[in-house]
């Protein structure tokens, strides 16, 4: 992800050998087809008579977001460009489209109850500085200097120290230091890194031993799950925050260590599952390891203001409630002070995953879409979510999630369901309540989407461990469909449970 992290050439090069692979004839040929299918799939949604719906009253602008929104989700399911890009297409067509700077031929001449309300364009541009987005940012410029000053090498070494040198305890390690880097860097970063240091430790131990395959596969487990204990730790996460703190949504002001707070205990029961159940299927013929972390923290006056920034953050995110003080804007310190002096420079912030923010943003740009179009009103007077069964809408929506996550971005599955959730929730709020209310219904689809890890391409760290050519995709399905049940059982039974007792 960053090309300052030593893992870097094994995601660059599974990303060339990927732009390879598309760019083969067949491939570019299912891609085309792909394209196409959603193009008309959308087409039709656009011009059928708006009465075929069955919502009363819909509007012409209302029909656009919806053909929009099925092309969004049929291009990020099939994948024919990159989910970025995707991103990007929706929100210009939501602009050019439905908002009140479209082309004039969208909205002249049509009568103002048929064309309907039309979206503001300042609201749609406003989601690439949403205050998730800062938030982001943050967390990626603190995983930029960290790499730079050495803070990860040390803190690795330091962190990994205490397990020891029996092999089961080294697994342990892993999962558990793994886990603690992915709450604050990327998921993808910290597989990436990971990897790297546990490179001479796989060499080293005996061909035909099953152990290799534990400690290789403990990586992206441990950086999928790990990446739930905090609201920067993986995009579905900052989704879901976003809409249950909206002012004008439902403002329930769910802080940065309130999150922790309840997510944390979750992470450390679904690791150490990991790691026993890691250990029960490949265990390991050589009972000690000796590891040996290259890289040393630097010690000159940056370095150091780099290391008291960090922990400040760190402090500061955990304290939001105390101090009162906003997660968000918290993550503007580091960024100023690094930038100010000289550790972070624009080369660096071009290492920025610009990709993630900009698919972040064109899914809060369909949610704009939902609300100030009034769909998202029209949805709840003609679909009564209010009287399905409350146990039904958590459990299913967890289950769907997890199912679309295993095939398609993570980041994607909940920018498209969690802006529907949050208009069903909104709706069977008394419903709900018994079970938690809509927290329980969106921070599961966050659980759902981060436990979904059963193929090679479910994740970027799934890929980044095939790629070490120690796992076979069989034994991944196994570990992932294993992980994903027992996770999302824990998952709901913890927000369900602090949910009904008030605690969340």
């Amino acid at each position: 992800m960053f090309k300052s992290f030593p893992g870097f050439h094994v995601v660059e090069t599974l990303y060339h050998l990927g732009q390879k692979r598309r760019n083969t004839g067949h491939m570019l040929t299912q891609r085309m087809v792909k394209l196409a299918f959603a193009i008309i799939t959308s087409l039709v949604l656009w011009l059928i008579p708006a009465d075929s719906f069955g919502i009363e009253g819909l509007t012409i602008i209302e029909q656009r977001t919806i053909a929009i929104f099925a092309f969004a989700t049929l291009m990020w399911v099939f994948e024919a460009i990159p989910a970025w890009c995707t991103s990007v297409v929706v929100v210009v067509l939501l602009m050019f489209t439905t908002s009140d700077s479209s082309l004039w031929f969208f909205r002249e001449g049509i009568p103002a109850e048929e064309l309907g309300k039309l979206t503001s364009y300042k609201s749609i541009m406003a989601c690439f500085a949403d205050p998730i987005i800062m938030l982001f940012i943050g967390g990626f410029i603190l995983a930029i200097a960290a790499t730079k000053t050495g803070l990860d090498s040390m803190l690795a070494r330091v962190m990994l120290k205490p397990f020891g040198t029996q092999s089961r305890f080294v697994l342990l390690g892993f999962l558990v230091v793994t886990g603690v880097f992915s709450m604050f860097l990327s998921n993808t970063a910290t597989a990436a890194m990971m990897l790297t240091f546990l490179a001479p430790v796989l060499k080293a131990l005996p061909a035909d031993g099953k152990g290799k395959i534990a400690l290789a596969l403990a990586i992206p487990v441990s950086a999928n799950v790990g990446g739930m204990g905090t609201p920067i730790g993986t995009p579905p996460n900052a989704i879901a925050l976003k809409y249950l703190n909206d002012p004008e949504g439902m403002n329930l002001n769910i802080g940065f260590g309130e999150w922790m707070a309840f997510m944390i205990p979750f992470t450390i029961v679904v690791l150490v599952i990991a790691w026993f159940l890691l250990l029960k299927l490949f265990p390991f013929k050589q009972k000690t390891i000796v590891l040996d972390i290259k890289g040393e923290a630097k010690k000159d006056w940056r370095s150091i203001v780099v290391y008291i920034t960090f922990a400040i953050t760190v402090l500061l995110w955990v304290t939001d409630k105390v101090t009162g003080v906003n997660s968000n804007v918290v993550a503007m310190l580091p960024v100023a002070v690094f930038c100010a002096i000289g550790v972070i420079d624009r080369r660096d912030l071009e290492e920025i995953s610009w990709s993630v923010l900009w698919m972040v943003a064109g899914g809060f740009a369909l949610g704009v879409a939902l609300n100030e179009t009034g769909l998202a009103t029209h949805m709840i007077q003609s679909i009564p979510f209010d009287t399905w069964s409350p146990i039904v809408v958590i459990v299913g929506s967890g289950l769907i999630c997890y199912a679309m996550a295993n095939f398609i971005s993570h980041t994607a599955t909940a920018a498209l369901l969690v802006p529907i959730l949050a208009v069903a929730g909104m709706s069977m709020q008394e419903n709900l309540a018994s079970l938690g209310g809509v927290s329980t219904l969106l921070i599961g689809v966050a659980i759902g989407s981060s436990l979904g890890m059963v193929l090679p391409i479910s994740t970027p760290p799934n890929a980044l461990a095939h790629a070490t050519g120690m796992i076979k995709q069989n034994d991944m399905a196994k570990v992932g469909i294993i992980m994903g049940i027992v996770g999302l059982v824990l998952g709901y039974t913890m927000l369900i449970f602090l949910g009904s007792s008030g605690l969340l």
